[in-house]
């Protein structure tokens, strides 16, 4: 059962380990682990014309482990469409994930694009199991 998280809970968590993974339900997929057994998972589901995936990963996802999180912060715009092609995306959303530890820094980019009728934001969740 996924429970709806705020991307700042992970502030002054210890994490055991952080796995990119592509799951075949949600695609790009990101899994924290906490020294305590909790699992968030950072994702998005897949609908019918829309894509949103992991652009790009800034900085090395080891040094999130290990240390207490510091910073745990989540941001987003609708500037500057990523163009491909010639062509450029009817409806796109950036969204940015900065964490920090005495170790280093990471900013996780994800870019969604859509034709304007679905989601293109990326959801946090704590994995619970009953």
């Amino acid at each position: 059962m996924y429970i709806d998280a705020n991307f700042s809970t992970l502030l002054g968590r210890v994490l055991k380990s952080v796995e990119r993974v592509d799951d075949e339900c949600y695609g790009d997929t990101l899994v924290f682990t906490t020294d305590n057994g909790e699992i968030y998972k950072l994702y998005h589901s897949q609908d019918c014309c829309e894509s949103v995936t992991i652009e790009d990963i800034c900085g090395d996802l080891e040094d999130l482990v290990g240390e207490p999180i510091l910073e745990a912060n989540e941001t987003s715009n609708s500037d500057s469409p990523k163009e491909q092609d010639g062509y450029t995306d009817e409806s796109f959303t950036w969204t940015f994930y900065s964490l920090r530890t005495r170790n280093g820094g990471v900013t996780i980019r994800w870019y969604g694009s859509s034709n304007g009728y679905y989601s293109e934001s990326v959801s946090f969740s704590q994995i619970s199991e009953f």
